[in-house]
């Protein structure tokens, strides 16, 4: 079951591609990037690792955006396990991976988990030159931007200003 911070985490993945000054950014793009990222995140930063966990957040990410169908996620999730035991009076689940896959395959669950528990509430955000993604904790499911401060304010100048130039015309 995902928590708040493993949502966090999957949220942080997903928006590992980000545009920056017009071109991709790709904050697991060098070894040495994605390794600290794994690393900060629990992983080993080895390359099967991190070669999985790129695989992973490109395919999660054309999930999210609708571009693939999200049963490209079961390639990930092949040979993974759950075991019970009780531990102290209450079930426990222990996942059973291979360690360079555990990060990938965490990622993955949190996102079925997210889309269970509270479908069409993690979204690309609505700026279309934007590259980031949203998980809407609003009560009404009406957030559309992965951020006010910026995607929100220029997408809103963007319809003033041509809402303004189409009276004008």
């Amino acid at each position: 079951m995902a928590d708040g911070a493993a949502e966090d985490v999957l949220l942080e993945l997903l928006n590992t591609t980000p545009l920056v000054e017009g071109s991709v950014s790709d904050a697991l793009g060098t070894s040495a990037e994605g390794r600290a990222w794994a690393r900060r995140h629990g992983g080993t930063g080895s390359d099967e690792e991190l070669a999985l966990l790129v695989a992973a957040r490109d395919a999660l990410q054309d999930v999210v955006r609708g571009r693939r169908d999200p049963a490209c996620l079961g390639e990930f999730l092949q040979g993974v396990s759950r075991v019970p035991a009780v531990e102290d009076g209450r079930l426990e689940w222990t996942l059973r991976v291979p360690e360079a896959h555990r990060l990938a395959v965490e990622q993955v669950l949190t996102w079925a988990h997210v889309e269970e528990t509270r479908p069409g509430r993690l979204k690309a955000c609505g700026n279309p030159e934007c590259r980031r993604f949203l998980l809407d904790r609003s009560k009404p499911n009406s957030a559309r931007w992965c951020s006010m401060a910026e995607c929100g304010n220029r997408m809103k100048a963007r319809r003033h200003y041509q809402r303004v130039k189409d009276s004008q015309a």
